[in-house]
């Protein structure tokens, strides 16, 4: 995601997008694990999508 995407998201959409994502890279890493994983750069775009997301929210927390 893009971050002009991110910010036009509402507070509740951003955890909801949060948890999906953390969700997401924990079944990457079970995959990982279990080398079923067919794309491991996925794993990275996650973790910095989950890294954009905290941001925002920190901004909007100060805001």
């Amino acid at each position: 995601m893009k971050v002009n995407e991110i910010r036009d998201l509402s507070a509740e959409e951003l955890n909801q997008k949060l948890a999906s994502l953390k969700e997401e890279l924990f079944n990457l890493r079970f995959q990982l694990a279990t080398g079923q994983l067919d794309n491991p750069m996925r794993i990275k775009e996650v973790k910095k999508t989950i890294a954009r997301i905290k941001t925002i929210q920190t901004e909007q927390a100060e805001a």
